[in-house]
């Protein structure tokens, strides 16, 4: 196990009715702006509870943030901070919300001439709006961690900074039970790749990392499918939430070696053709592993019989029969496996691998030895 510093300074509320939390974690003289999508948070009863819950608060709202958060959208927020001198945003709603949210309250504080830089790799954050965060699509984890995506055009661009990690987020189940089968499928695959990115990549003998790794995987097996099959369950989906938001707070990745390949692959599925962003890795994990196979062996191997019980056959096939299961558990969740699932054929690859290396996406992988002409294989591989 490499060395690690560990902290995560969020503080989660979960549970039932955890909404009324907010009147205490938020100052009562904070100038709140509410941040949100496309308003089912007013549907389904989520924003009745956040009004109630701040009484006697100052807040204005600001919605229409989009799945793949744009840069255009989110600027839009900016004058509404500067015209009502905003000091705190609660995010409501699933991970792009979040990001959104965290890139509203970087760019807000930002000293530079342009807040693109903040993404573009030339802007430093010093300093960020206090964010906070009421979850209610599990899935991405960014509610307790310190990343962020947004889009501008066909850049798909992400970016890591303390000062945008959420002071408090409030995971409530309930809120989740009115999500649609496309919806509960993006979050389950979302948090099940998050999980594998961390996890697939080769030995270090972190054995609590591994053992916390393989255990939430087998969750999501176990449980994505009932809250397909099962919408109201309450246990089903409070342990799908919890999972989705421990795959990716720090702890999994401490002190092991990290991959992160399937999801820069499949940034540029969603910037070049809009695809949701779970099922860019649903399509692109598959094929990583059949290409990365003898990269991987060791790692394949400890997950074909810890998470898959697959102990017949020689190596070959046993991460032969991990990779058919990964790829059954996905169709299970309703999401696609190949690039024609999703009507997208050879002559598609070019330009994925054009923007790879317009964004410097040359050495990927755990071991930086994923050069762009694996990166190719690793698309024709997903094709069919």
């Amino acid at each position: 196990m490499y060395n690690f510093t560990f902290h995560n300074p969020t503080k989660v509320h979960f549970g039932k009715d955890q909404i009324k939390q907010l009147a205490h974690e938020i100052p009562s003289d904070a100038k709140i702006l509410v941040t949100y999508g496309g308003g089912s948070i007013k549907r389904n009863g989520v924003y009745d509870q956040i009004a109630a819950a701040l009484i006697g608060h100052s807040f204005w709202e600001f919605g229409g943030i989009e799945p793949n958060p744009t840069y255009a959208t989110l600027m839009k927020a900016l004058p509404i901070i500067e015209e009502h001198e905003i000091d705190y945003i609660l995010a409501v709603g699933g991970g792009s919300v979040v990001d959104g949210s965290k890139y509203i309250a970087a760019a807000a504080c930002y000293k530079g001439e342009d807040p693109w830089d903040i993404l573009a790799g030339s802007g430093q954050i010093t300093q960020a709006l206090p964010l906070g965060v009421v979850l209610t699509l599990p899935a991405t984890g960014s509610e307790s961690n310190a990343a962020a995506v947004v889009t501008r055009d066909q850049d798909k661009l992400s970016f890591v900074s303390p000062h945008v990690h959420p002071t408090f987020a409030v995971l409530d189940p309930l809120t989740t039970l009115t999500l649609s089968e496309r919806q509960i499928g993006n979050g389950v695959v979302d948090a099940f790749v998050h999980i594998m990115e961390q996890y697939l990549t080769y030995p270090v003998n972190a054995m609590v990392q591994d053992a916390f790794a393989e255990s939430l995987l087998k969750i999501l097996i176990s449980e994505g499918p009932k809250a397909l099959a099962n919408p109201q369950d309450y246990d089903v989906r409070a342990n799908l939430m919890w999972c989705a938001t421990v795959a990716l707070n720090g702890l999994l990745g401490a002190g092991v070696p990290q991959d992160w390949s399937t999801h820069m692959i499949g940034h540029e599925l969603t910037a070049l053709h809009g695809i949701d962003h779970a099922r860019t890795l649903a399509i692109v994990l598959p094929a990583v592993m059949k290409v990365r196979k003898e990269q991987k062996q060791e790692k394949l191997l400890q997950y074909a019989e810890n998470v898959w019980g697959i102990t017949d056959g020689d190596a070959d096939r046993k991460i032969d029969d991990a990779i058919s299961n990964t790829e059954a558990f996905f169709k299970q969740m309703q999401m696609p496996i190949r690039l024609a699932d999703v009507d997208l054929g050879p002559d598609s690859v070019d330009a994925f691998v054009a923007q790879l290396e317009a964004h410097g996406m040359r050495k990927l992988s755990e071991r930086r030895d994923m050069g762009l002409n694996v990166s190719r294989q690793v698309l024709e591989a997903a094709l069919a």
